[in-house]
Formats: structure tokens, sequence, C-alpha cells
């Protein structure tokens, strides 16, 4: 039974992945790879998509906010769990996690919106491209972005200011690499019902109701394909779709293992190892999926390279 205190937390301990002090190297220079490469590749994509004309479409706008959220997601868990590797220590203060709780709840919404943004601009460019221009109009495509981020903003606003009403008990010992909302109210000694049903409440708003979004999208898209008498233009339709696809399915597959492993008894360490696929995998592997699959990217990337050489 956990012992009250009923104060104020002044900081809490990140326990991470492992306390075997060879390990610890070896998970700094992993997780400092992992996390250099994320910022280079989404840097260089949004670059990419700014920088040529070809590419400033409804698409590749949304595609580089998903790239700058993805910046912002890694830099939010990872860079603080690097800190504490380097200079030997776990700790974390208060104001930290609560603000470290802000942040991850706040990317991890706007990458749910934004890919169900992009799910509806491919729905309209396959199934209505004669008005495909039309619809996705640069005010519309503004007003998609600026609603993701208000609703996000202002869900993890809502969420981390209930925070502050907890008071801890004396075990401060977070099982994880950074401070996560579910695993701060396990620790709280105070009642947490209403903590715990904004959270689940916001969770099947905000999660739920985007995925069936990208569901009913993705059936429209697929029955518009079926219709389609050229295979050219299936196979066409479809290469528009796939890397969307492909990391919607990472997505919410990885949110899937970690909702599963917190629900099973004894499951720190693996809520640890699936929060990793989507708050560092991910956020690494989103630019090369839509940039390996995407010819228009890669012509767009030899143009920079070489219009960088011919100025050197």
């Amino acid at each position: 039974m956990k012992t009250k205190n009923n104060t104020q937390a002044t900081g809490f301990l990140l326990l991470g992945f492992s306390d075997e002090p060879e390990m610890q190297s070896l998970l700094f220079g992993l997780f400092l790879s992992m996390y250099l490469l994320t910022v280079l590749g989404n840097l260089l994509l949004i670059l990419t998509v700014s920088s040529d004309s070809h590419l400033h479409t409804p698409m590749y706008f949304f595609l580089s906010n998903l790239s700058l959220v993805d910046i912002g997601f890694i830099s939010t868990t990872i860079l603080k769990m690097l800190q504490n590797i380097h200079t030997h220590s776990k700790a974390i203060t208060y104001a930290g996690c609560l603000t470290q709780i802000y942040f991850c709840i706040l990317f991890a919404v706007l990458d749910n919106f934004l890919l169900t943004v992009m799910a509806y601009d491919r729905y309209v460019a396959i199934c209505h491209p004669l008005h495909y221009t039309v619809i996705m109009n640069p005010r519309l495509c503004g007003l998609l972005v600026l609603v993701s981020w208000v609703l996000s903003v202002l869900n993890s606003l809502l969420q981390s200011l209930m925070a502050l009403r907890l008071s801890f008990c004396t075990d401060l010992a977070i099982p994880h690499y950074f401070c996560e909302l579910n695993q701060l109210l396990q620790l709280a000694c105070s009642d947490t019902f209403l903590n715990n049903l904004v959270m689940y409440l916001a969770a099947l708003l905000l999660g739920g109701g985007p995925f069936v979004g990208i569901v009913y999208s993705y059936s429209k898209i697929v029955s518009c394909i079926r219709r389609m008498s050229s295979a050219e233009g299936k196979h066409k339709a479809f290469s528009t779709c796939a890397s969307h696809l492909s990391v919607v399915c990472l997505f919410y597959c990885t949110l899937l293992g970690v909702y599963l492993s917190s629900a099973a008894p004894h499951s720190s360490h693996s809520i640890s190892t699936a929060s990793v696929l989507y708050t560092v995998v991910i956020p690494m592997l989103n630019p090369f999926i839509y940039s390996l699959r995407n010819k228009d990217i890669k012509r767009a990337l030899k143009r920079l390279f070489v219009r960088e050489t011919m100025e050197e």
C-alpha cells in the first residue's frame, strides 16, 4: 500500500531502461544516433518541400507540418533521457515532468490529427480529382492545420493543469524513460478519478474520432480505386496512398501495443519498449517512408543537391 504524504512533489526519478553501467554508453549512442537521424531526416524533408515550387501542394504542406511535429515529439522525450544518461542521473523536476507531459500529449494528438487531415487530402485527390484544387484551397489547408493545433494545445493544457491538483506518495519513481501521464497518475495518492475520466474521454474523442475518419476516408478511396477501369490508374492512385497508409498502420499499431502493455500487470519494461516505437522509431522512419517511395520528393532532392553543388 502506498504511503501518503499529501504534499506537492518536487521531482521524480525516471528509471529508464537499465541500471547496468555497461549499458548506459550503448543506450546513449543508440538513442543519440536515432535522434540525430530523425532531426536531420525531417529537416531535410521540410527544406526540400519549402525550396521546390513543384511541392507547394496541400499534401506536402501537411507532410512538412508532420515532420515539424515529429521533431518536436522526439525532442520532448529523448533529450532529457540523453541528459540523464550523460550526467548519470535519473532525476527530473516536477515542473520539468509536467512540461514533458504537456508536450508529449500535444505532439501525439497533433500527429493523429495531421494523419487524419492527410487521409482526407488523399480522399479528395482520388475520389474528387476534378474538384481537388477548389476543395483543398490554401485557406482550407491552413484552417485544418490551425484547428489541429488549437485542439491539441487545449487538450494538453487541460490535462496538464488537472495534474497540478494531484498530491503524491513517497514513491516518486516512474518506470519509464519520460514522464507519461498515465504513469504519473499511478503514483498519485489523491483521487485521480477525474483525471482518468478526462484522459480516457480525450483518448476516445481525439484518438478514436480521427481514426474513424481515416478508416472512412480509406474505405471511400478503396471503393473509388476498385471502380477504375485502368490498371495503370489503379496503381497510380494506390501509390499516392501507400506511404501515408504505412505511417498510419505503424502509428496506430504501436499505440495499441502501448495500450495493451499498460493493461498487463508488471509491464513497465514492455511499456517503455512499445513507447520507443511511437516516440522514436516512427518519427525517424517517416521522412524515409515518404521520400523513398515518392518520385516527386526524389526529384526535388536531386534538384536541391545539384543546386547546392553548383553554388559551391
